[in-house]
């Protein structure tokens, strides 16, 4: 996190920025009405936001990666941008004895096996200095290697490569310079399973590098109504600590529309070097706007 602190102006200026218009463009599209299906929308120009079309459609449906550590191997809809927006409340980790963030995903799938990401901290308050900064900004690709269906699972490749180091204190797992992942997913007899198999080069404040591995692995399944749970275990190595931050996760969370879920959970570290208690509330909201390259 400290490697880059004194990263380029345009990630200092941008990358806040970049939230700020994530935030609005969620709000405004909120307000419009989302009971619409996502129409065909044939633009006349290289790059135009095609507005739905209702009766034309299914309206797209969101595919979240928050708030469990893993993420899915399948993409968000082709064409849509996908904001995953949340808080984090943590307590009692190596750096800190307490810490609240804010977290922003940005998503876009501009190609059926091929999505765009970008995630940020735009703000975190802890306990020890600096009291209040911004954290880390990322950017990423992932693509599908091998599609699936049903137990047959979908298999991915993903990679992280920070742009802007945040001087915040570190979570248990730290912070990654650059991260790569294979990630699989697949439905089994009604149940939902996320695993990732992650490898990230961490750097610290002396730039030595050292490598992490984690394993991740959540199940989720559906409840009545339009709630549904999922548990998750994950573990990473911590090498500048030489120990192993292992944890569970439970979360809840309630499909509004298809393309909106608000969702709420607690991680529990496991290790004396994990961070003991982490509360996570949030939402994923799929823009309902389809955008149109050709």
């Amino acid at each position: 996190m400290r490697l880059l602190r004194n990263g380029s102006f345009v990630a200092r200026v941008l990358a806040p920025a970049a939230i700020i218009c994530a935030f609005l463009l969620a709000s405004a599209a909120l307000a419009q009405d989302s009971g619409a299906a996502a129409g065909t929308g044939r633009g006349k120009s290289p790059a135009t936001l095609q507005p739905e079309r209702s009766g034309q459609s299914e309206a797209p449906e969101a595919n979240p990666g928050r708030p469990t550590v893993s993420t899915p191997a399948t993409l968000t809809p082709v064409g849509y941008i996908q904001f995953e927006t949340g808080l984090l409340a943590a307590w009692h980790s190596a750096e800190f004895s307490s810490q609240t963030s804010v977290g922003e995903v940005t998503k876009f799938c501009f190609l059926p096996r091929i999505e765009l990401l970008a995630a940020t901290n735009p703000f975190a308050h802890s306990d020890t200095e600096p009291n209040n900064a911004m954290g880390d900004t990322l950017l990423g690709i992932q693509g599908i290697i091998r599609p699936g269906e049903g137990p047959r699972p979908t298999l991915a490749l993903s990679y992280f490569g920070r742009v802007y180091s945040g001087n915040t204190p570190d979570l248990d797992i730290g912070s990654a310079g650059n991260s790569a992942a294979l990630l699989a997913s697949a439905d089994v007899r009604g149940f939902h399973y996320d695993t990732n198999y992650l490898f990230n080069e961490t750097v610290s404040s002396y730039h030595v590098r050292r490598a992490q591995f984690g394993q991740t692995v959540s199940i989720s399944h559906p409840l009545s109504g339009r709630f549904g749970i999922a548990g998750e275990a994950w573990h990473f190595t911590q090498p500048f600590l030489r120990g192993e931050a292992v944890g569970t996760l439970w979360a809840v969370n309630y499909n509004a529309r298809r393309n909106l879920v608000f969702d709420t959970a607690f991680d529990r570290g496991l290790t004396g070097t994990s961070t003991r208690w982490e509360f996570l509330a949030g939402f994923t909201y799929l823009l309902p706007r389809r955008i149109r390259l050709r």
